[in-house]
């Protein structure tokens, strides 16, 4: 059983551990389920993102200060929701490896049904300060008149779309694109989702609106996602450049090359895997059942992202050190 979950994996380098003692074992069993019945992956996706977003509405009226041991209650449910749709989250993509029914199309929405379940999350974190956020002003000892309240709302909810957007979308679409990267030079094109911005316009541009609107508009997201990652990652676009330019294609790229690529980057997946799910997942977890919403917000925007600044200059370092070497 264990040779047939692992069968499943992307690879072992780039695996964390929380998920293979836990999400890929449950997320595998999932995965013979809807193979039994023939449930193709994208369906699969789009129910891990439904169960995300339902999750959102119980963490929203988790707060046992406002309902008490029914506040408990809804974040209970909430945790559960949320993992629930993490299992679906892994059991999509190890049926696509079990069945080979791999698509483009489920590639983006893989990569969305995490941004889909956090968007409505941190909307429920900014309904539950909006809701409760006496102890703030008497931490800073202001009154909590209806002005200085409206106020710290729209503070709070800013906050919200700052974290969201420019810390959580920058830590996750990062470390997707390292994972993507190492999984590309330890098992060549056929083994990676390591997409560019330029190849997936040029799909846009030859995809016809008739019949495709959905897909079109999905590939216009994934191209902006693309590009993020090629523009947070200079030295790295430089070095396959290189590559490409001194080998003709990626194809050629020698062996011993992969295998120093990989001693230098197999470090960075555990920085990769912390800043995607579990770890994100888990403070969320105790941020909501401590009932301090602030609390995530504040692990992300400082403890993430020294993780995160840490893990770039790391990894823009070695290709730099490599181009110049080869």
């Amino acid at each position: 059983m264990k040779e047939q979950i692992q069968s499943t994996y992307k690879s072992n380098d780039t695996e964390e551990w929380l998920d293979t003692v836990w999400t890929r074992p449950i997320g595998y069993q999932w995965a013979r389920f809807f193979n039994y019945f023939n449930v193709h992956p994208n369906t699969v996706t789009i129910l891990s993102m439904i169960i995300g977003v339902a999750s959102a509405y119980f963490f929203c009226f988790g707060s046992f200060r406002m309902a008490g041991t029914q506040g408990l209650i809804f974040n209970i449910i909430g945790v559960l929701l949320l993992a629930w749709a993490n299992f679906y989250d892994s059991a999509d993509g190890q049926l696509a490896r079990m069945t080979g029914k791999k698509t483009l199309l489920g590639r983006i929405l893989d990569g969305a049904a995490g941004d889909v379940w956090f968007a409505f999350l941190y909307h429920a974190l900014a309904f539950r300060f909006m809701q409760y956020n006496d102890e703030v002003f008497t931490w800073l000892g202001i009154p909590a008149t209806s002005i200085n309240k409206l106020i710290a709302n729209l503070i709070f909810y800013v906050m919200i779309w700052i974290s969201g957007i420019l810390f959580h979308g920058r830590q996750c679409g990062l470390s997707d694109y390292y994972r993507q990267i190492h999984l590309f030079f330890l098992k060549g094109k056929a083994g990676s989702e390591l997409d560019t911005s330029i190849q997936q316009k040029r799909i846009y541009d030859e995809t016809p609106w008739k019949g495709n609107l959905i897909y079109k508009l999905f590939l216009l997201t994934y191209i902006s996602y693309t590009r993020s990652q090629e523009k947070q990652t200079p030295l790295f676009q430089q070095l396959i450049q290189h590559l490409k330019e001194k080998y003709g294609t990626t194809e050629n790229i020698p062996q011993d090359f992969r295998e120093e690529f990989r001693t230098y980057s197999l470090p960075m997946m555990k920085w990769a895997n912390i800043l995607t799910f579990n770890t994100r997942a888990i403070t969320f977890y105790i941020s909501c059942l401590l009932d301090l919403p602030w609390l995530y917000l504040l692990v992300e925007m400082t403890v993430f992202t020294v993780m995160y600044l840490y893990m770039r200059h790391t990894h823009e370092q070695f290709c730099k050190k490599l181009k110049e070497k080869w």
